[in-house]
């Protein structure tokens, strides 16, 4: 049975699970609330961060456009234009061993495309999430439910996996953010 977090909540990948070496990230969505004439599309996204919190060049950033960082250790697995169906949405796959040693976390994020121009917020997406799969197994071994917390914000910091004391752990952020992937990546230090 997959742990079922709250935001703020961390709790430890590996610590426990010495032979963890490949997870997915699974995230996943539904549209509630438009009729705007406009597709709705979500992006997930991961930024491999140093210990200052930035990204150490704009290759450290991984998304729909730039599906694998150069160390192999993590791949978008491609974007889905409308978020329709059951289960996840969007995947990145992470290979823990691969990780290199200067990146201290991932953060894992969802932004709407061209959400402002088109007037598209969180505040009209119900059943977010994120879950954290055991590849070799198939085990979800983490599950974060946003729940309906987000009014205009365009972007969101769903969770990030993080080093400590030689372990790998999970924090649950759920933090919204105004200004879409533009406003995240200059955050992360990403050229935009």
């Amino acid at each position: 049975m997959a742990v079922s977090l709250t935001k703020g909540q961390k709790v430890d990948l590996t610590k426990g699970n010495p032979s963890l070496k490949k997870i997915t990230v699974g995230l996943g969505w539904d549209v509630n609330r438009y009729d705007g004439g406009y597709d709705f599309d979500l992006d997930a996204a991961a930024f491999l961060l140093g210990a200052n919190g930035k990204v150490t060049g704009d290759e450290d950033f991984v998304f729909y456009n730039q599906l694998k960082h150069p160390s192999g250790s993590v791949e978008h697995m491609g974007d889905n234009l409308t978020g329709a169906g059951e289960g996840d949405d969007e995947e990145i796959r992470i290979d823990l061993s691969k990780v290199p040693a200067n990146i201290e976390k991932i953060d894992f994020t969802v932004t709407i495309y061209e959400g402002q121009e088109r007037r598209q917020t969180f505040g009209q997406v119900e059943n977010a999430y994120i879950r954290v799969v055991d590849e070799a197994t198939g085990k979800e071994l983490i599950r974060y439910d946003l729940g309906e917390d987000f009014s205009i914000e365009t972007a969101v910091v769903v969770g990030e996996i993080y080093r400590k004391n030689g372990e790998w752990r999970f924090n649950a952020i759920g933090s919204g953010w105004e200004g879409g992937l533009a406003a995240l990546g200059k955050n992360y230090g990403v050229n935009v």
